[in-house]
């Protein structure tokens, strides 16, 4: 039987691993008796945890919120994922501080094995350049933000913000307001839903007065004040709002959008692409078009030479331009 300190702290991280216990239960795992574990629940709440005790067939125990955040147990396997973690975590700004400290506090009391393991593995390990674009730098989202946008999302509270589109490299209309020029417009949506994707930050949000669907890239809005206003979420068509957000980015969402000529058919360029990631329109039995985009004019290059198959540009002009520059340069590395 385990002594009253370590059976207390295994008493612990049994209830911080699921939402709730029967006492039997955990009379079981503890090998002790009911009374026992009562007496142990009765122990955790006078150093402060805030255990729920919910009596009748069903009775169970719960750790409740507290005013202050309880120590957190972990196992190995969970310790080591959650410092490796911290220590690759990027992308958002303002929690850096944060993070390392919260490290530094894992570390300093990891058993000996484990921080062997997580020194290794950082050790071993190189992270690559943020980018390989020539001028495409990473965006970074302010963790506030994030915060912010979150907390509406679960309230189903309208959001208000300044939404900055960069100017882009193609003559496409932008995506919410065609009729617009390039820069800074207030925009006031139902939020929904944010969404990761290539060191992006998205928010899928709904018009609240005609309905559409769209997606704002998290670095490019600017908050505003509080609206207050609360809205009778809608669900989204088909509910995969990460699907969404591929297709919407593929077709809207960068700065560089394409409309590239692939002779083939629209199969064979749907087989060796990810289809959330660009359009394919049938032409005919031998030809398609892949709409797509990316941040730079290099990086499209890139994608549409990895297709595999022949294609042809003729928009944007930038990008006709660029291929011109590789072709030449191409042949000269084999001429």
């Amino acid at each position: 039987m385990l002594e009253t300190s370590s059976r207390l702290l295994a008493l612990l991280a049994l209830m911080q691993s699921r939402p709730a216990w029967p006492g039997s239960e955990l009379a079981v795992r503890l090998n002790v008796t009911g009374r026992t574990i009562r007496n142990d629940v009765d122990r955790l709440r006078e150093l402060g945890y805030p255990v729920e005790a919910v009596r009748g067939p069903s009775g169970h125990y719960r750790l409740g919120a507290g005013a202050k955040l309880p120590p957190l147990l972990l196992d190995d396997e969970e310790a080591v994922a959650v410092a490796i973690g911290l220590r690759a975590g990027r992308g958002v700004a303002g929690i850096e501080d944060s993070a390392e400290r919260a490290l530094t506090k894992l570390q300093q009391v990891l058993p000996h094995r484990l921080r062997r393991q997580v020194t290794a593995l950082h050790q071993a390990m190189a992270e690559g350049p943020a980018n390989t674009g020539s001028n495409v730098v990473d965006p970074v989202v302010d963790a506030a933000v994030l915060a912010t946008i979150a907390a509406a999302v679960r309230d189903s509270e309208l959001l208000r913000f300044d939404y900055t589109a960069p100017a882009r490299s193609d003559d496409a209309p932008r995506r919410n307001d065609a009729s617009a020029p390039f820069g800074e417009w207030p925009v006031l949506v139902e939020p929904y839903r944010l969404v990761s994707w290539e060191r992006h930050w998205y928010l899928v949000a709904r018009g609240p007065e005609t309905g559409s669907w769209h997606t704002y890239r998290a670095d490019w809005l600017s908050l505003r004040m509080a609206t207050g206003r609360r809205f009778t979420p809608v669900p989204l068509p088909g509910g995969d709002y990460t699907g969404f957000v591929l297709r919407d980015v593929a077709t809207a969402g960068w700065k560089v959008h394409a409309r590239i000529t692939v002779l083939a058919p629209a199969e064979a360029v749907l087989a060796r692409i990810n289809p959330t990631v660009g359009v394919v329109e049938a032409v005919d039995e031998s030809t398609s078009v892949l709409l797509t985009g990316a941040d730079s004019l290099e990086l499209i290059a890139v994608y549409i030479g990895m297709l595999g198959l022949d294609f042809h540009v003729t928009e944007p002009p930038g990008l006709v331009e660029h291929l011109r520059v590789l072709g030449r340069r191409y042949v000269r590395a084999v001429d």
